[in-house]
C-alpha cells in the first residue's frame, strides 16, 4: 500500500478545532482502535491494519488533529493532551463505537489515560505498545522549550532540503530494518505539508511537564495487555515495569517484551496481531 493510496481510503470527522481523517474497516462488532503517537499517523499501523481486518475485526485508525491527513489548526493549547482526548471521544461517538479495545503507542499513552479519566467504561481492554507511562521510562530524543529555536528545528521537518535526513535519524533510532520509499513517504510528507504544531507542543511543554498518572492506573479496571520492544531507545520498559504491573494489574503471562526497538509496528507487525488475538 502506499500513501497516497491510503489516504484516498480515509474518511473525515469534523470535531470543534478541525477535520480529523480516519480508516474505518472490517464490518465486525469487535472494534480495535489503532492510536499513534508524536510526530507518526495512522500509517504506522497500515500492517496491522490489514491484518487484523482479516482475523476479523472492525479496525479504526485516526490520524490526531495536527498529524498525518488531518487539519493542523494554529494554535497551542489546542493540541494539549486532554483535548485530543476529548476528540477522541467525539470521533467515536460520531461512529456510534461506545465500546472498543483500545492500541496505543508513544504519546498516544497520555491521550488515552486522559481519555480513560472521561471515559474508562468505553475500553473493554488496553493493549500497550511502548508508550508514555510513567517518568521512569520516558527518554525522549529531545526536550526543548517554547521559544524561537524550537521552532526553527520544527521548521526543518518541513524544509524539503532537512526533511528526509531528519525523518530518516528519527525511523534509524526507532527501528531495527530500514523502511522502502513508498512507506519513508508516509512518514515524510504529513511532515512537508506543515504538520509540525502537535509535535512542537509535545517537545516544548509535555516533555518538560509530563503528567503524572500514577494516581490513575490503580483505579482502573480494564484488563491490559503489553507489548513493547526491548531495545527502545526512546521509552523504557524495565525502569517503570514493576509499578505498572503492579497498579493495573497485569497478569506475567500478558507481558511480552520482544526483540524490537521503538516502531515496533514496522518492525513486528505479524507478532504484534498473532499476540493481540491469540490474548482476546
Amino acid at each position: 500500500m502506499n500513501y497516497f493510496k491510503y489516504r484516498a481510503d480515509q474518511q473525515f470527522f469534523v470535531s470543534q478545532e478541525g477535520k480529523i481523517a480516519y480508516i474505518d474497516q472490517g464490518t465486525s462488532n469487535n472494534v480495535i482502535l489503532l492510536l499513534h503517537g508524536v510526530p507518526t499517523s495512522g500509517w504506522l499501523y497500515r500492517k496491522m491494519m490489514l491484518l487484523l481486518v482479516d482475523k476479523g475485526y472492525r479496525v479504526i485508525v485516526p490520524d490526531m488533529l495536527g498529524f498525518g491527513n488531518s487539519d493542523n489548526p494554529e494554535s497551542y493549547h489546542i493540541y494539549h493532551e486532554k483535548k485530543h482526548a476529548k476528540r477522541l471521544l467525539g470521533l467515536m461517538d460520531y461512529l456510534r463505537i461506545d465500546s472498543w479495545i483500545h492500541v496505543f503507542h508513544d504519546a498516544g499513552g497520555l491521550w488515552t489515560w486522559e481519555l480513560l479519566k472521561l471515559a474508562p467504561q468505553n475500553v473493554k481492554k488496553l493493549i500497550i505498545l511502548n508508550t508514555i507511562i510513567y517518568q521512569e521510562g520516558f527518554k525522549p530524543p529531545m526536550r526543548f522549550g517554547k521559544n524561537w529555536f524550537t521552532k526553527t528545528v520544527m521548521s526543518l521537518y518541513v524544509s524539503k532540503l532537512f526533511n528526509g535526513f531528519l525523518v530518516n535519524q528519527l525511523l534509524k533510532k526507532g527501528l531495527s530494518k530500514s523502511l522502502s520509499d513508498e512507506s519513508l513517504e508516509g512518514y515524510k510528507l504529513p511532515l512537508l505539508e506543515g504538520k509540525v504544531r502537535g509535535m512542537y507542543y509535545f517537545f516544548s511543554r509535555t516533555c518538560h511537564l509530563l503528567p503524572n498518572y500514577k494516581n490513575l492506573l490503580p483505579t482502573l479496571k480494564i484488563p491490559a495487555l503489553v507489548i513493547w520492544g526491548k531495545n527502545d531507545p526512546f521509552l523504557k520498559w524495565d525502569p517503570q515495569a514493576e509499578q505498572v504491573i503492579h497498579d493495573l494489574k497485569i497478569k506475567p503471562d500478558n507481558v511480552h517484551v520482544i526483540d524490537a526497538k521503538h516502531f515496533i509496528q514496522e518492525d513486528c507487525a505479524d507478532q504484534i496481531v498473532n499476540i493481540i488475538n491469540d490474548e482476546i
